[in-house]
């Protein structure tokens, strides 16, 4: 038994403005991301692997906020932010700020892996991934059209906005959870963060228990949506809360954490999670959320709106 499920982010483009070519391209980018986690969990691969590879896929896919084709900082930089999480051993690694890192993930993995640490910011961040050998690229490998048309609309209104749409304020990243056949459950997740975001601002995305968590004995979560409110709602931790201490099942903890207590605060956005028996939850409060998930006996789907 084996699961998985990704995330394109929940500040999806609006269903009036999507043109049929951009919805192909970002539900293959999705299936890109869903075909590699699972390519390594049908080969009898660790969960922590397949979240990886699947984060990755979707960090080199440009369409999406994180990795190539991250959301420009105000600076003119792409800071980006990852964490990654492994549930046997509630290990886990996450950075922050880094430019010029390929895949921003992989070094969050190495921080869990190679250091003795959980959370490292840029630079230090930076002068470890140079340490252990990380693939860097300059700064044009980052670089979309889109995104920067984007930088110069938020930086004329004077506010920082969401990848994808002009109404929306921020909810673009990617992510991915699994569960693997040894019963282990591993979560990642990874953005670019807000387009035009000043004063080294930093999400939920790398902060473990706000942005991702993952615990053998309940969940894997990775969120996707206004960051503040993530990290205040404490989101990924509290479904696990929920399910250790309240007995709640995932898709009831889900469900309560996103469309009440989230909400409740204003907050706005969505998450992906699996459970130790390999149910899926995919709850969302917003237009659309990128999402797709499929588990070994081949079910699942890819989707955008609700």
């Amino acid at each position: 038994m084996y699961t998985i499920a990704i995330h394109g982010g929940s500040g999806t483009i609006s269903r009036s403005e999507i043109t049929p070519e951009q919805e192909k391209e970002y539900r293959q980018g999705l299936e890109n991301a869903l075909d590699a986690g699972y390519a390594v969990l049908a080969r009898g691969g660790s969960a922590l692997d397949a979240v990886e590879q699947a984060v990755r896929s979707l960090e080199d896919f440009e369409k999406f906020n994180a990795g190539r084709g991250s959301v420009f900082s105000a600076n003119g930089r792409h800071e980006m932010d990852a964490s990654i999480m492994c549930g046997q051993t509630l290990k886990a690694g996450a950075v922050a700020g880094v430019t010029n890192i390929r895949n921003p993930i992989t070094l969050a993995r190495t921080v869990m892996e190679r250091s003795e640490n959980v959370f490292l910011l840029s630079p230090g961040a930076e002068e470890f991934a140079r340490e252990q050998g990380l693939a860097v690229e300059p700064d044009d490998y980052f670089y979309t059209d889109y995104r920067f048309r984007q930088l110069k609309e938020a930086q004329e209104a004077n506010r920082t906005q969401l990848d994808h749409s002009r109404s929306n304020t921020g909810k673009g990243t990617v992510g991915a959870v699994a569960l693997d056949e040894k019963g282990n459950l591993a979560a990642a997740t990874s953005t670019g963060g807000l387009t035009n975001k000043k004063y080294g601002r930093v999400g939920d995305t790398p902060v473990i228990g706000g942005g991702t968590y993952a615990n053998n004995q309940t969940c894997a979560v990775s969120c996707t949506g206004y960051g503040e409110f993530f990290i205040r709602a404490v989101v990924a931790y509290d479904i696990s809360c929920l399910m250790e201490y309240k007995g709640l099942s995932l898709q009831e903890a889900c469900d309560w954490v996103v469309q009440h207590k989230l909400k409740d605060m204003g907050g706005e956005g969505g998450l992906i999670a699996v459970d130790r028996a390999g149910n899926v939850a995919l709850p969302f409060n917003s237009e659309g959320m990128y999402r797709g998930w499929r588990n070994a006996a081949g079910e699942g789907e890819v989707a955008i709106f609700a």
